[in-house]
This record gives C-alpha cells, structure tokens and sequence, in this order.
C-alpha cells in the first residue's frame, strides 16, 4: 500500500499517483524524484517516497536537517501557483510566524520546474517542522489555544501578501453540472452558493488563508505549533480556515460535536488573543463547513477519473475510500443547506 496523505480535498487524480507508483521502487525510490531533487545538489537514490496528495512529497534526508522533495506536474499546477505559495511560506517565515521555511535550489530560487522523464514538473523543498503531530483525541484546551493562536498569526501576517492565489471555493460553479442528475445536491449547492454570495469581503474578514490548518499539517513542540502544507493556500474568509481546521471537532450537520465544544471555545479564544474574530463569524461556520463539503465533492470526482479495467488493487481500495468519503460530504452539503 502506498503511503497516501490524508488531505484529500486537493488529492490529485489517481492516474496521475498511479503513474509516478511505477516508478518508485521497493526501497521507496524514483528517478522522476532524483530528476527533480538534482535541482537541489542531492545525489540520486537520496529522495524516499513519503506521500502523494495534492503534490508527490519526497522524504530528503540531510545533515542539515531533515527536508521534505514537493513536485507537481504541470498539467495539474502551474509554475506561477507554486511559487506564490513558496513565496508566502517564505515571507511568512521571515516575519517569524511559526510555519516551515523554503530552501532555495541551487539556482538560488524557492521553485524550480524540471523536465523529466513523465513531464514538466514544479518543485520546492522545505525544512522539516520541529516536534510531533497530535490528533484530535490528544488535543488538550491549552493546545486548543496554541491552535488557534497559530492560525491567526498566519492571517495577520499575511495580510498584505500581494502574490496571486487562487479564490477559494471555485469548486461551487462546477458542482451542479458535475453532479446534473442529484436534484437534492443541486438544489443544495445553490442554497449555499447564494449564502456565499452574499458574505462581504471586506479585509477584516477576508483575505489570504492557509487552507488546510488541521492538526495534521501542524507539528507541536510542547504548546507550540508550527504549520506546514500550503498547498491550498488561497484568498478565501478567515472563517472559512477555521471551519475547515475544526472539521475534526464537528458533527455531521456542520456545528460543534457536544463533546468537543470547549476545545472549540478554546481554540476561539486562542485566535482572538491575536486578531479578531466576530460572533457573526462564528455564526458561518456550518455554512462553511457545507460550502467546503461541496468542494471536497468536486474534487473527489475529479480525483477518481474513470477506473481503468486493470486498475490494480491498491488504487481500487482507494477508490472505495473516497467514493464513501464522497458520501459523507453529500450529506453534510445538504444537512447544512436546509438549516441555512
């Protein structure tokens, strides 16, 4: 089985995991990889497969520390998209809020495209996150705090990053004609695209996010976090980040699982004791959670493709993950429409 990442909202289409899988050996290997970790001075046989989601991420070991090989090909992300999130991470970085730090290849820049053997492909590297991962049950109130602290500081340090990212939730004009026989989905999806539509974007509420702020892309040293995985980076509502962090401490309508209501209220606390949050703010955060489960629909069905007759095993397991996944994001789309 290949080690997959969890962030399957921006998961890449299977054929495209599947066609550089070839290409890794038993010891976790690829020369695509060494193609691409050259650009960086490392020998070949030095990158070792880690995981393929949004992009293909390559483990480098390094006396200097250990790093992490990203690359996406340049039929999926374009050169200009990859360096913009580099650039943010590398701004962000220097500001001192606490993410992960680009390394420029050799050629001095944070990016650099690659031809190799499968293509065009768009590289960084980046430093490893000190300190270890935590899950949603070993999450204290403390941490909670950190958590959201965190994430306000990436919002209010990059505020006034000028770089192009993509508008969040683009995803909502495809749904309807991907999904043209679901009348219930449709109906839903236009509910909460109208709801969208009429949010303000003003600046206290809106501007540059990290996109995926889930205890899975932060590393904690005691109660600090520090957040890596900018892959989805995006100009979006800061309440839209703090839905889709808190997904894990949600019920399957949007709102906050009973149980975990005071790491909630933790984590809120947290973010205001940097930057402001309002309760109208807090109020959205189902419609979020809808909006996002719309978008992780769209992005699953672009993910899956059309099964190949000789798919082989691993790829159709997956397959079955993510058409249940799928599921589950039909139902929370439309339990959160119909409360709207």
């Amino acid at each position: 089985m290949l080690p997959l990442g969890r962030d399957w909202l921006a998961m890449m289409p299977l054929n495209a995991i599947d066609r550089l899988k070839q290409t890794v050996t038993e010891s976790w290997t690829s020369p695509v990889a060494d193609e691409v970790a050259a650009a960086w001075g490392y020998e070949p046989g030095t990158a070792r497969w880690w995981r393929s989601s949004a992009s293909h991420v390559f483990v480098l070991p390094d006396p200097r520390g250990k790093r992490y090989l990203r690359f996406v090909p340049e039929s999926l992300v374009g050169a200009e998209a990859v360096a913009a999130v580099a650039t943010l991470m590398d701004r962000l970085a220097d500001a001192g809020t606490p993410v992960v730090r680009p390394v420029k290849a050799g050629s001095g820049r944070l990016t650099v495209t690659v031809p190799t053997a499968h293509g065009l492909m768009h590289a960084m590297v980046v430093e490893a996150a000190a300190g270890e991962e935590a899950d949603a049950d070993e999450l204290t109130a403390e941490r909670a705090q950190a958590w959201g602290r965190a994430l306000a500081e990436v919002h209010r340090d990059a505020a006034n990053f000028d770089a192009v990212l993509p508008q969040a939730f683009g995803e909502l004009g495809e749904a309807a004609e991907r999904f043209p026989d679901d009348a219930e989905l449709v109906k839903a999806v236009a509910r909460l695209g109208d709801r969208v539509a009429a949010l303000p974007r003003d600046r206290a509420g809106f501007g540059v996010v990290h996109g995926d702020f889930e205890l899975d892309n932060l590393a904690w040293e005691g109660d600090r976090a520090t957040a890596f995985d900018f892959d989805e980076a995006a100009r979006s509502w800061y309440a839209a980040d703090v839905a889709y962090a808190l997904r894990d401490l949600t019920g399957p309508d949007g709102g906050v699982a009973e149980e975990r209501r005071a790491l909630v209220d933790a984590f809120i606390a947290g973010y205001r004791s940097v930057r402001a949050f309002e309760d109208d703010e807090v109020e959205r955060l189902p419609l979020f959670a809808g909006v996002h489960a719309v978008c992780s629909l769209v992005r699953i069905a672009r993910a899956l493709g059309t099964p190949e007759a000789d798919e082989p095993e691993w790829l159709a397991g997956l397959r079955s993950d993510l058409e249940d996944m799928a599921k589950a994001h039909r139902e929370l789309a439309i339990t959160v429409a119909a409360a709207e």
